[in-house]
């Protein structure tokens, strides 16, 4: 199983990076790869189970379910169901924890997946820093300018 983590500090309190992550059909609003979403079957995009469907700004299509989601522990877990990566049992956790020094938030993203030993290596780095950095590093900028 290939494992991939990427973390952040982010200079906002834990409450305000959460409320701002944690509408699974939000990615337009803080990843910048991703053009658009839609929760299928027009089901709230909180509740465990909903499929959300969205387009990346290259013209890849993904479709992830959401597993768990905790506003006492701010996290979510989600699977991929449909992707253009070569992946396989692919699942995802983001959480936030409180930094006391500053009020600020740490933010990690982890994942685990199976995939062909001659994808590794490029998938690490596609995931790790092209999609959960990037993702970070937009967060980051998002509250800078607030």
């Amino acid at each position: 199983m290939t494992k991939v983590y990427s973390s952040s500090v982010i200079d906002a309190p834990v409450e305000k990076v959460w409320l701002h992550i944690r509408d699974f059909n939000g990615l337009p609003n803080w990843m910048p790869v991703v053009k658009d979403s839609h929760i299928e079957e027009g089901l709230p995009a909180d509740q465990v189970g909903c499929i959300r469907n969205f387009n990346l700004n290259d013209g890849g299509k993904i479709r992830e379910q959401l597993l768990s989601l905790s506003d006492l522990q701010h996290n979510f877990t989600y699977s991929i169901l449909e992707s253009p990566m070569a992946v396989k049992n692919y699942q995802a956790t983001v959480e936030l924890r409180k930094v006391t020094d500053g009020d600020r938030t740490y933010i990690q993203w982890t994942a685990e997946f199976d995939t062909e030993p001659e994808e590794e290596a490029g998938l690490i780095e596609l995931i790790g820093i092209g999609v959960f950095m990037g993702g970070l590093d937009s967060l980051k900028k998002h509250f800078v300018e607030k």
